[in-house]
């Protein structure tokens, strides 16, 4: 199998101190560039995933329900939207945006900065499964999990190296993922 992994939104954004913190984000962000550096070996392509809002439309709310609309995050242009420090060293084979004009959570809806989507990209190189991180799980992680078995990827998710935006939303979209096929296993088993 030709495998890669995707970094899906550590971004300073979802960790403790931004916008739309999910508990733990500061150590996911660690943690992931951690297995990166160790295991980078065993992808043949790492990928990471940004918010990147522009003007989202009613994703955006200023009295939010935090199930369709959300508080300002992920807004282009700033240092929350970027990719979280612990990264710096990650150097990306493939970053793709997503969310600009619209509501995004899974990373197969971003683009790259020539319009491929991330699904294209992990076809050219010639990539049949991935391991999916990051943050949240319940959300971003969840979608772009499923969206990647609809595109035809054999799915993992590395359920250490991510974090839900609450126990039970964790709880509801680790059931979701197994029962759609996508296989839950801890980093230091995969």
């Amino acid at each position: 199998m030709t495998r890669a992994l995707i970094v899906v939104d550590v971004q300073p954004t979802f960790c403790e101190g931004g916008a739309l913190p999910v508990a733990g984000g500061n150590d996911v962000a660690e943690q992931v560039a951690a297995f990166a550096e160790t295991r980078r070996g065993e992808y043949a392509v790492v990928a990471t995933t940004q918010d990147w809002h522009i003007d989202p439309g009613t994703h955006f709310s200023d009295a939010p329900d935090f199930i369709d609309t959300w508080p300002p995050h992920g807004v282009a242009g700033t240092d929350e939207a970027e990719l979280h420090p612990a990264l710096a060293g990650l150097h990306p084979d493939v970053s793709v945006r997503k969310g600009q004009y619209a509501a995004a959570y899974s990373g197969f809806e971003g683009t790259d900065e020539d319009g491929t989507p991330l699904g294209d990209l992990l076809r050219r190189a010639e990539v049949d499964a991935v391991d999916v991180v990051g943050l949240a799980e319940s959300h971003c992680v969840l979608r772009t999990a499923l969206d990647a078995l609809e595109e035809g990827f054999t799915v993992r998710v590395l359920t250490d190296l991510t974090a839900p935006v609450s126990p039970e939303q964790g709880e509801a979209a680790r059931e979701t993922m197994a029962d759609a096929g996508v296989v839950l296993v801890a980093s230091t088993d995969a």
